[in-house]
């Protein structure tokens, strides 16, 4: 029963010092870690999850700005566009006056006549119109940029 016992024993032993690939293992001597290391370890560690933690905040920081901000021009490119659908309805209504009142026309001086004015009409509207799109445009940037502003200024006084 000695030689049954023992030739089990060893099989248990040369089954546990190999790997699933039949590899066998070698085992590491015991060594104790200096009380040094797990400190550096600890301190490494610490710093990471801090790290890790004031990553995660800027991260939602930053996304709340860019939301904010992406509904901020949302906003104004829509009344931009509102603005420059009620133009282009305007002016199409304009072209539809001229095109009528041109039918009315009996003489070449009376055509010359009512061409000039529409003309220096339209002129005075679409500049006024200009001057519309263009201060509404630079009001969508401003908009745009103001959300931003204290964003990029609390990243860049962290960053010193």
């Amino acid at each position: 029963m000695n030689e049954t016992t023992a030739s089990a024993t060893n099989a248990k032993i040369a089954k546990h010092m190999t790997d699933t690939f039949g590899l066998p293992k070698y085992e590491m001597p015991k060594m104790e870690i200096p009380a040094e290391f797990h400190e550096i370890t600890d301190k490494g560690v610490a710093h990471a999850r801090d790290a890790c933690a004031k990553a995660k905040v800027a991260s939602e920081e930053a996304a709340d700005l860019l939301k904010n901000t992406y509904a901020t021009v949302a906003k104004a490119t829509t009344d931009y566009n509102l603005k420059f659908i009620e133009i282009f309805r305007t002016n199409t209504r304009a072209a539809f006056d001229y095109a009528h009142e041109l039918l009315g026309v009996k003489s070449p001086s009376e055509f010359i006549e009512l061409s000039t004015a529409h003309a220096r009409k339209q002129y005075d509207i679409v500049s006024a119109q200009n001057k519309e799109l263009c201060a509404l445009s630079q009001n969508v940037a401003t908009e745009a940029a103001e959300p931003i502003k204290p964003g990029v200024s609390k990243a860049f006084n962290r960053a010193t």
